[in-house]
């Protein structure tokens, strides 16, 4: 658009752009378009993408980002265009929620559903592969908790929005220490060794043996290390 083209007070312009109104129908069926493939592409991405919020709230919060700026800068578009995407991811978002009230399946199918990430101390691995997270992912949300060991947990389970919930034992039992790998001198605070007793490194499954050869009836790991358990006065971090 050359300068000369920009006038003050072209409400055509303002409203409408260079675009015939009837192009607010075709706006209509991109917006429609592009956030259900942003929909489907935040969902293929992991739970741990959403965070606090779920995966159609994070689209939202994404499409709402794109929308302001072009209608706000660009003169060739009218600010009704941007008034209508508006309208359409709202439109959009109640009639999701409408019908994730209405249906549990399609609650499922647009968000997702609880993954158990640790069961009576041995971590999942199967979930944890398909919710896209890492063991690291994992033991940082466990330690959040004031958690530093496996075996004091009965179940963590991944919710649909990305957050961990994290249910301990009543007493804690034998596991696989979970204090970040470089910081070998703490263990001695809070954990310790149990004789007689090996950890899978991997997926934290505790046999009572010695003999470091066999792999892992679990996971089919062969790392071993020596299992731990938490003391009464577990050390805690604020």
């Amino acid at each position: 658009m050359k300068k000369e083209d920009i006038q003050p007070w072209d409400w055509q312009r303002i409203l409408f752009g260079e675009a015939p109104p009837e192009f607010l129908v075709e706006v209509f069926i991109r917006t429609f378009i592009i956030y259900v493939v942003l929909l489907a592409i935040v969902r293929l991405m992991g739970k741990r993408m959403g965070g606090q919020l779920t995966i159609s709230e994070m689209a939202i919060m994404v499409t709402l980002g794109a929308i302001i700026s072009p209608a706000m800068q660009i003169p060739q578009l009218g600010v009704l265009m941007g008034i209508m995407i508006l309208i359409c991811a709202l439109i959009f978002q109640r009639g999701l929620n409408f019908f994730e009230f209405k249906s549990g399946r399609f609650e499922e199918l647009s968000q997702g559903t609880t993954s158990l990430a640790v069961k009576d101390g041995i971590i999942q691995l199967e979930e944890m592969k398909k919710a896209k997270v890492s063991r690291q992912q994992l033991f940082a949300a466990l330690r959040n908790q004031n958690v530093y060991n496996l075996g004091d947990v009965g179940r963590v389970y991944l919710e649909a929005c990305g957050i961990f919930s994290v249910y301990k034992k009543p007493e804690p039992s034998p596991g696989l220490q979970i204090y970040p790998p470089e910081d070998q001198g703490i263990n001695s605070f809070s954990q310790q060794i149990v004789e007689g007793n090996l950890v899978c490194a991997s997926c934290g499954h505790v046999v009572e043996e010695t003999d470091t050869s066999h792999t892992c009836e679990i996971c089919s790991s062969s790392e071993w290390i020596s299992a731990t358990v938490s003391l009464p006065s577990q050390l805690t971090v604020s």
